[in-house]
């Protein structure tokens, strides 16, 4: 029994998360998706989003334009120093 709990806290560990998020390319179409949120540049395996102006701001590897307020609902949190 111990050994299938330790599997399983390793296997949500090293998956990814999975969400209906809608994820867009570029900034423009995002907005376009949620004209009244801010668009924000989502981190996607640490689900930190990052604003324009941030230095991360678009630029992360595995990362996608979401709307602010839906990324909040998935549990996304923004960075705590801008970074």
């Amino acid at each position: 029994m111990r050994l299938s709990f330790v599997a399983l806290i390793a296997g949500c560990i090293l998956s990814a998360p999975t969400f209906a998020l809608d994820k867009f390319d570029t900034e423009a179409t995002a907005q376009k998706h949620c004209p009244q949120d801010t668009v924000v540049w989502l981190n996607i395996p640490t689900m930190i989003w990052h604003i324009s102006g941030e230095r991360w701001y678009g630029t992360t590897k595995k990362g996608a334009f979401v709307c602010e307020a839906e990324a909040a609902a998935e549990g996304a949190r923004g960075s705590h120093n801008g970074q």
